[in-house]
């Protein structure tokens, strides 16, 4: 089963999605940088089809608090 939201942290990161969980933040993956994590946003609001407040953004320490944040905005992820 194909994962939305991996894939576009995938994309994001530019790491194989395979190599992505919820468990994944910026402590352990280098990549996730201030830079790409202003790219997520974007990635995750054109692919998701949201707007994300910076209280949202804020809260997005992980994948799974993304996801979190993306389904208490009513999306399922």
């Amino acid at each position: 089963m194909s994962d939305k939201l991996i894939e576009l942290f995938s994309e994001g990161l530019g790491v194989p999605a395979d190599e992505l969980s919820d468990e994944t933040a910026p402590d352990n993956t280098p990549q996730w940088d201030s830079l790409a994590a202003m790219s997520m946003v974007t990635l995750l609001e054109d692919g998701f089809d949201t707007r994300l407040k910076t209280k949202d953004i804020m809260k997005m320490r992980s994948i799974g608090l993304a996801r979190e944040v993306l389904r208490d905005k009513g999306i399922d992820v």
